[in-house]
């Protein structure tokens, strides 16, 4: 299964059980996630830190 088909099914599972208010959530995790992916390797390492 690829990347996509792996989308395409969770937006079918939301569309299927109304679950709308989990988009922000999911979108909030992955931004952090990348936060933090990008802040161990990034000379902006200590600006992101202080954000947190």
């Amino acid at each position: 299964m690829s990347r996509w088909g792996i989308l395409k099914e969770f937006w079918g599972f939301l569309k299927a059980r109304k679950r709308y208010w989990l988009i922000p959530i999911i979108v909030v995790l992955v931004f952090v996630g990348l936060l933090l992916v990008l802040s161990e390797t990034s000379v902006l390492a200590p600006f992101i830190y202080t954000l947190f």
